[in-house]
């Protein structure tokens, strides 16, 4: 097996192991935020094995999963628990109904594209992220090296195209910026200003080491992901290996009693509170 077939694996397990300490808190506490980072961190799992999987056999459901889960909306609902803990707000339940709602969109538009796939350009010797969607050239663009082209009508012009599997101008691949960008915001942003508040008030500095690596892991993904979409998708299984368990250890950190920790207020948000 290559390298790029064993890094999912790897995520899938990390994930698997931190996804049920995050849903086990819920559980204990009850706190939202907790169960929309488990549900989060459960896609960003499905979504390694997706990956995994496509790396040996193609199988459209299994790619379903991958873009719904892996590439479109575990961001945002990680981000969104993130939320759930920093914001007291009565305006968070609204967001959370536009995220729901969203979501179903991005749903029903991933299996209204399904019928359209052109499964004849899967090969397992790329990573998905590599073929998962057509891509239109600039003008004196090049196509990468054995990649497969065609010309066609694009926003009434004549353009030439690298075939992927998601058709060309497949409106779901236009809501994946909106969550992807959403959860990053939430995640990185949530993270520094939660290690900024403890650092302020000198106490649990556990928490302020943990919520730095929280962010470092979600800007690991963001920055892989970003590469992905500028052709350079061999470094997103790294990526999200790097993303998964800097993440970890971070929640790990934050859950960990200090023998030094001091009484805090409940108004001071906490990654794994």
């Amino acid at each position: 097996m290559s390298v790029n077939q064993i890094l999912p694996f790897l995520s899938t397990a990390i994930m698997l192991g931190f996804t049920v300490s995050v849903l086990q808190r819920y559980i204990v506490r009850r706190n939202p935020a907790f169960l929309f980072w488990g549900i989060g961190l459960a896609m960003f799992g499905a979504g390694s094995f997706a990956e995994a999987y496509l790396a040996l056999a193609w199988n459209k459901w299994v790619f379903f999963v991958w873009y719904l889960f892996g590439a479109a909306l575990n961001a945002a609902w990680i981000g969104h628990g993130t939320l759930y803990l920093l914001a007291r707000k009565k305006w968070r339940h609204v967001v959370t109904v536009l995220l729901v709602a969203g979501s179903l969109f991005a749903t029903y538009l991933m299996l209204q594209a399904m019928p359209k796939l052109d499964t004849a350009v899967f090969t397992t010797d790329k990573p998905i992220s590599e073929q998962y969607g057509t891509k239109a050239l600039d003008a004196g663009e090049v196509a990468p090296a054995g990649a497969q082209t065609f010309t066609t009508t694009y926003r009434g012009e004549e353009v030439t195209a690298v075939r992927g599997l998601l058709p060309l101008g497949t409106p779901v691949r236009l809501t994946t910026p909106f969550f992807n960008i959403y959860g990053l915001f939430t995640l990185v942003g949530g993270a520094i200003y939660s290690a900024y508040l403890f650092w302020r008030k000198r106490v649990m500095p556990n928490r302020v080491v943990a919520n730095v690596l929280i962010a470092a892991g979600a800007l690991a993904i963001g920055f892989a992901s970003t590469l992905t979409r500028l052709g350079y998708g061999e470094y997103l299984y790294l990526g999200e290996l790097i993303s998964a368990v800097l993440m970890f250890i971070g929640f790990r950190m934050a859950a960990k009693p200090q023998p030094d920790e001091m009484p805090v207020t409940h108004t001071i948000p906490a990654s794994a509170d």
